[in-house]
């Protein structure tokens, strides 16, 4: 299992790094890890919110499955991916990316 998914009851935790104010957003799968790069600045919130949705689409999940678990001021953050068992998240995303 690769180190930044972890499974949590009813779904998974996925590690991200994430990228404000990029001028291509996107998702990547590195040797780091997932990195996701966003259009949006920093503050308030807003490159979280797009980070989640980045990933939800990346995941082929639904926008309201994927919410924030920790980091909401720091580039590294753990989202929550509500029934999604961590084997299909790994393979969803190396598909995808």
């Amino acid at each position: 299992m690769e180190r930044w998914v972890r499974g949590r009851g009813d779904g998974c935790s996925i590690s991200v790094r994430v990228s404000p104010r990029a001028s291509r957003p996107g998702v990547s799968l590195d040797a780091g890890g997932i990195h996701i790069r966003v259009r949006s600045p920093a503050a308030e919130g807003r490159a979280t919110a797009e980070a989640a949705r980045l990933l939800a689409e990346a995941l082929g999940a639904p926008p309201s499955a994927v919410s924030l678990r920790s980091g909401p001021r720091s580039r590294s953050k753990v989202f929550r991916v509500a029934g999604m068992a961590p084997e299909e998240a790994v393979r969803r995303l190396r598909e995808a990316l």
